[in-house]
């Protein structure tokens, strides 16, 4: 039976209080003093985008598309290959970012509308959540897509402050948002990521003395497309070009204002997206690169993402790691950098993947779980794969799983299920083991 609110958030307050940081005058004098020293803990920034691409970043191949800025992050910092968004839809991705957990666990399983009643649920803990007790500011700006009736907004989940679109950019109405007062609608869609950019460089300026986590959600590569004038027409990838370089911008503005505070080594970068390329748009879509198709199935185009983590004197520059990892490591693996520990009432499907950043060690275990909607529709363990036969078959008359080496085969060309049975045998019974636990 699912926890009571109460229940929940005193279990979580417990656990936070384990780790030395209380919620009493004294523990506020600790904090101010752990701040004032070498160990305050470190900033953490996501820059989250919607529908990007493997392929779409100049980093990850892409040769019409100049992002000199996440290239630079990426010559600074560490480039992942093996990335995973946790679902290849957006409301299920952003949950399982949020909470560490897939989102089977929540209930949030497909996209949500604005006529929608469901929402981020008050027996789950976010990021942002988890992230204040330890003495976090905490900031949403852009995509939020967990709900939109005010008891899901990010200010009732976690969140100081909250500016953008409550859902995809593509549904009406579209309200612009400012905590949970409506500023604008429908929101101008060809000035968000600049104001998106503007809110969050002031959110940096204005919590530079203390930690923080600032969640950059861009609605952008999402449809409809839009630009500023500052950029359009620019790209030789054309109007999609146009926006990946905005973003590529807005990157080269946070990374500066970073510098400009003297924020660069104690603030933690990831850059990333939610799902792969909505490759039905055509020249509205991004490019899944040479993976296998995009945003909505299973293959590595929907749920495989470029990602780069950017952080001077702990990340060594210009690394490239195969190790894989997913979005549901990172509520783990903050929290943990952050001072405190994870929930213990409830399953984390993250791991910690500190090791991975400082080229210690690899992620604990290297199991992946892909739900779309409320069916497993994949499994990844090491470099194997399995898709599901209902969900995966290349023909209505093949009910077999799909089974691939993604070491030797990325693109998911070559099902080698024949080939391997035991192997086929050993991902049946880690899935069998997994859905017990729900």
């Amino acid at each position: 039976m699912m926890p009571t609110t109460v229940q929940t958030r005193r279990s979580f307050l417990q656990s936070i209080l384990s780790t030395g940081v209380a919620f009493t005058a004294a523990g506020c004098l600790h904090q101010k003093s752990r701040e004032s020293d070498s160990a305050r803990p470190p900033n953490f920034i996501i820059i989250f985008c919607d529908d990007l691409g493997y392929g779409d970043l100049a980093c990850y191949g892409n040769t019409q598309i100049k992002t000199a800025n996440l290239d630079k992050m990426a010559s600074e910092g560490l480039k992942f290959t093996n990335f995973y968004a946790c679902a290849a839809l957006c409301t299920p991705s952003r949950v399982g970012l949020m909470t560490g957990r897939y989102q089977i666990r929540s209930g949030l399983t497909r996209v949500l509308f604005p006529k929608d009643t469901a929402g981020f649920p008050d027996s789950e803990i976010s990021l942002a959540s988890a992230l204040k007790p330890l003495g976090y500011s905490t900031a949403i700006v852009g995509k939020w897509h967990l709900g939109c009736r005010p008891e899901h907004l990010p200010t009732r989940h976690g969140f100081d402050y909250y500016f953008g679109i409550p859902y995809s950019n593509d549904m009406t109405p579209t309200p612009l948002m400012r905590n949970e007062e409506v500023i604008e609608e429908p929101a101008h869609q060809p000035s968000l990521t600049t104001r998106y950019t503007e809110e969050a460089t002031n959110f940096i300026k204005q919590n530079r003395n203390k930690p923080f986590f600032l969640y950059l959600a861009h609605n952008m590569p999402h449809v409809p497309l839009a630009v500023s004038d500052k950029l359009k027409g620019k790209s030789a990838g054309g109007l999609y070009g146009d926006v990946i370089e905005e973003i590529d911008w807005s990157v080269g503005q946070i990374l500066a204002t970073l510098k400009k505070y003297d924020l660069d080594e104690k603030t933690l970068v990831i850059f990333t997206s939610d799902n792969g390329p909505w490759l039905e748009k055509k020249k509205g879509a991004g490019s899944a690169g040479p993976l296998r198709n995009g945003k909505g199935t299973p293959f590595e185009g929907g749920i495989r993402e470029p990602a780069i983590a950017r952080w001077p004197g702990k990340i060594a520059p210009g690394r490239v790691t195969n190790h894989p990892a997913i979005t549901v490591d990172l509520f783990p693996t903050f929290i943990k950098l952050g001072g405190g520990s994870a929930p213990t009432d409830r399953r984390i499907d993250g791991r910690d993947i500190t090791p991975i950043f400082l080229n210690t060690g690899a992620r604990p275990d290297e199991n992946f779980f892909f739900y779309i909607d409320k069916t497993l529709r994949a499994h990844r363990s090491g470099p194997w794969k399995v898709i599901l036969p209902a969900q995966a078959a290349t023909r209505p008359t093949d009910p077999q799983p799909l089974l691939f080496n993604l070491d030797e085969d990325p693109s998911e060309k070559t099902n080698v299920a024949a080939k391997y049975p035991e192997i086929m045998q050993r991902l049946q019974q880690q899935i069998a083991v997994f859905q017990k636990s729900l």
